[in-house]
Order: structure tokens, then sequence, then C-alpha cells
């Protein structure tokens, strides 16, 4: 268990040590890698128990986890902006579209 846990400490630091510059794509990659580590660190608690020292490693683990989430959302935020400034702007683009049939006549009346 303790190297399952010292590659999650690895992992986490490589992770938290770029935290501004990460894109999602990476930021996707390590909860996958880390849902993986953690999934076997559980079946392995099935068999023995944590040490008090595996304990508080993995707490300080966990204690970046709100650096992390914060980095999550703001990268969610900017996500979110992006659509909502593309939908402005196909909004604003059609309503300069012609909206008639490229077919059509036009019948002017002289009076």
């Amino acid at each position: 268990m303790d190297n399952l846990i010292s590659s999650l400490e690895s992992l986490t630091e490589s992770v938290t040590s770029r935290l501004q510059e990460i894109t999602y794509e990476e930021l996707e990659l390590f909860i996958e890698q880390r849902q993986q580590i953690i999934d076997e660190i559980n079946v392995q608690k099935i068999q023995q128990s944590y040490t008090q020292e595996q304990f508080e490693r993995l707490n300080r683990i966990v204690q970046n986890d709100t650096h992390i989430l914060a980095r999550m959302s703001t990268l969610k935020t900017e996500a979110s902006n992006w659509l909502q400034q593309r939908e402005q702007a196909k909004v604003r683009r059609n309503a300069y579209e012609a909206a008639y049939s490229p077919d059509s006549l036009l019948m002017d009346r002289r009076e």
C-alpha cells in the first residue's frame, strides 16, 4: 500500500506544481489515473487497515484537493464564457444573414 500512496503523492505533486498552466485534458488524465490508484488502495484497505503514517500521508494528499477543485472550477467558468460568446456571435451573425429564398423574385409596383 505504501507504493500506491507514493504513486499518488508523486502524481498529485506533479499536478499541483504546475496547476495554473495545466490544461483540462491533462487534468482529466490526472483524475483518471488518480481514481485507478485510489481504487487499488481501497482494495488493499480491505485486506489491511491504514497505519497512522499512511493515514497522515493520505490526509496531506487530500489537502491539495481544494486547489485542484479551484482550478477545475476556473476551467469550467472559462469554457462556459467561451460557449456564451460563441452563442452571442451566432445570434449576431444570424441577424445579418438574409432570410429570403435565393430563387424568389421581387416585384415592385410603379405608381
